[in-house]
């Protein structure tokens, strides 16, 4: 990263603040600290950061009620940092508008992975890349065409609707009832192994191994990722 990018951390834990102070400083991020929902709201009004961890656990609120309440004053790739592991919570997370989930302990090598796909997400979203390239995957959403190693591949409908879906958020985890809702409608966000069936099926035309995909990631019980560079 090349740019000054400012990271706001919401963690009562001060151990943690510091880690990532000293980790991220260390990538040239400028990183802004609150120990509560209440400081963090107002840093978010004040300093305007490029993006925000957050934790669930916080002595004033509960993350998961944060998130909607941030989602009405920012757009701000949110990525929740918590000991919460259940899968119910990362999907209830996600589907408040979260754009990742980490379980901590984690990694600083994956976290600044996740940082860079959540800030590739929201540029994305803005509308100035119509065009998704990751190896030899080339999306095109303008002309809904999709070539591997140069030769367009015959998907089917759905097939399409659903890689174009996580193309629109490449990097973010979309959730196994986001994807049923916005490829065959609310009525069968329940259906998630009509949902596998068609994942595996793209799989196939993409020559991804599930074991270790390339393009197509599955977060366990939550969801599924188009995997970027």
């Amino acid at each position: 990263m090349t740019e000054t990018i400012r990271v706001l951390v919401v963690d009562d834990e001060p151990q943690i603040r510091k880690l990532l102070r000293v980790s991220l400083g260390a990538e040239s991020l400028q990183v802004i600290e609150a120990a509560n929902a209440e400081t963090g709201l107002l840093a978010l009004k004040q300093d305007k950061p490029d993006l925000m961890i957050l934790d669930l656990g916080l002595p004033d609120a509960d993350g998961l009620d944060l998130i909607p309440r941030i989602r009405e004053i920012s757009s701000v790739p949110i990525i929740v940092l918590s000991v919460r592991d259940d899968e119910g919570g990362k999907v209830r997370a996600l589907d408040a508008g979260a754009d990742d989930y980490l379980t901590k302990p984690f990694g600083i090598a994956e976290l600044l992975a996740r940082i860079r796909a959540a800030l590739r997400h929201r540029l994305q979203a803005s509308g100035s890349q119509p065009v998704i390239e990751t190896g030899a995957l080339r999306i095109d959403l303008t002309l809904r065409r999709v070539t591997l190693d140069g030769i367009e591949l015959r998907l089917s409908r759905k097939e399409y609707a659903i890689l174009a879906v996580l193309a629109r958020h490449a990097g973010r985890v979309i959730t196994q009832p986001q994807l049923l809702r916005e490829v065959w409608g609310k009525v069968h966000e329940e259906d998630t192994q009509y949902l596998r069936v068609y994942i595996g099926q793209l799989r196939h035309k993409l020559g991804d191994d599930a074991a270790a995909p390339r393009y197509v990631v599955t977060e366990p019980g939550v969801g599924y990722r188009l995997k970027m560079p």
